[in-house]
């Protein structure tokens, strides 16, 4: 028997520069081989700020995508760069309610779905999921992937006042609540007891097919000469405050000369930010500050890396950055500079890694960085069986057993 779901995404091709996308579009494609049929509502692509064609083709032909209206309010309803603030809450993307909610409710009418799933991080997709379960009666998981509402975040106070609706409605409404750790599902079921049986935990991953289309050839290094560490994605300034990380390196010089190291932050975002640390700590001749790549590309370039670098700070304990899956694929060392008893750690030493290091400790940052630099290939690798256990069709396996729950 097959089931079909709306799916409720913002993030998904031709969206470009995030790792968002992967999550509902690794579901949609998986969730078929375990019973359910995925239909996709999400935004119109003139709301995203860039788009590229280069996950288009990954979209199957045999899923109904539903494009609705949508508007980024800073860049469509604003006027000499400004805008009243109600216009972006509970985000810069709440016109797409306006459009989603009919496309939804046409396609909910023309019948044969079974189940509605929603996914954070844009709260309008739990608005829009909570308003047409609300309609239809059918069953909803609202995908929080990470919590919405913590102590000081969202920072304005009105748009945290919407998320806190947006969530307790969730709470109240939605069969399932999934997260992406398990630190996060703790918290949670803490907050809502009433509602801890609907917390359940389905984390992110890697796409095994990307993995298996990149070339088998031997992968010739990123700097012939030198120890490449690659962080590939956004280094946010303050939940992933790479401060410590520059000192350790200006130390690193410091006691033993220039050494043999180029750290590559691909589509890092604040650049201005990094330019000026390096500057400030005499390390630039070290730092390469990349662009972004396409996703594929992007996976080459971390197997040919000589080692990972992962970026996390204490405030972000229940959170686990979603490139790390692809980095336990890849299979090259990990360098983990994160809190020890946060989540991120914990995936790290559960795929058998000991390369650990406190993101606010800049001597642990570089003795982590000597045992690097000595030797990359005595560096412990992923255990196969965490490898496997982090398949993106392994995920699928588990929303689908999910659906199957709220079709019974």
């Amino acid at each position: 028997m097959t089931g079909r779901v709306l799916m409720i995404a913002y993030h998904f091709p031709p969206l470009a520069g995030s790792s968002g996308i992967q999550r509902t579009l690794r579901f949609a494609r998986d969730l078929p081989a375990f019973g359910w049929q995925p239909v996709v509502l999400t935004a119109h692509p003139r709301a995203y700020a860039r788009c590229s064609a280069d996950q288009l083709a990954d979209i199957p032909a045999q899923i109904e995508v539903i494009r609705a209206p949508a508007w980024d309010t800073s860049r469509h309803l604003a006027i000499a760069g400004r805008y009243p603030g109600w216009l972006a809450r509970p985000d810069r993307w709440a016109s797409w309610w306006w459009g989603a909610v009919p496309a939804g409710l046409r396609a909910l009418r023309r019948g044969g779905i079974d189940a509605i799933w929603s996914t954070y991080p844009i709260a309008s997709a739990h608005r829009i999921g909570a308003t047409l379960a609300r309609l239809s009666g059918l069953p909803w998981i609202a995908d929080f992937r990470d919590p919405m509402v913590q102590p000081g975040y969202p920072a304005d106070a009105r748009i945290r006042d919407a998320f806190t609706r947006i969530e307790g409605r969730a709470m109240a409404r939605a069969r399932f609540v999934t997260l992406t750790t398990a630190g996060a599902g703790t918290d949670y079921q803490g907050r809502y007891p009433e509602r801890a049986e609907a917390v359940r935990v389905i984390e992110n991953g890697y796409d095994e097919a990307s993995f298996a289309e990149l070339s088998a050839a031997p992968a010739t290094p990123l700097n012939p000469g030198y120890r490449t560490l690659l962080h590939s994605g956004v280094v946010y300034p303050s939940e992933r405050d790479p401060r410590a990380l520059f000192a350790a390196l200006a130390q690193l010089v410091t006691a033993d000369g220039m050494p043999p190291l180029r750290v590559r932050l691909r589509a890092a975002v604040h650049e201005s930010l990094l330019r000026r640390l390096a500057r400030e700590h005499g390390v630039e001749p070290l730092l390469e500050l990349l662009p972004p790549l396409p996703y594929r590309e992007a996976l080459a370039e971390m197997v040919r890396a000589d080692g990972l670098l992962v970026l996390q700070a204490a405030n972000c304990n229940q959170q686990v950055p979603a490139k790390l899956y692809e980095y336990l694929r890849a299979g090259r060392p990990i360098l983990a500079l994160t809190d020890p008893a946060g989540d991120t750690a914990g995936v790290v030493a559960a795929a058998g890694l000991d390369t650990i290091a406190p993101l606010d400790d800049s001597a642990a940052i570089m003795a982590l960085l000597r045992r690097f630099l000595a030797a990359p290939q005595a560096l412990p690798l992923p255990a196969n069986n965490a490898v496997v256990r982090a398949s993106r069709h392994e995920r699928g396996r588990e929303l689908a057993g999910l659906l199957d729950r709220c079709r019974a």
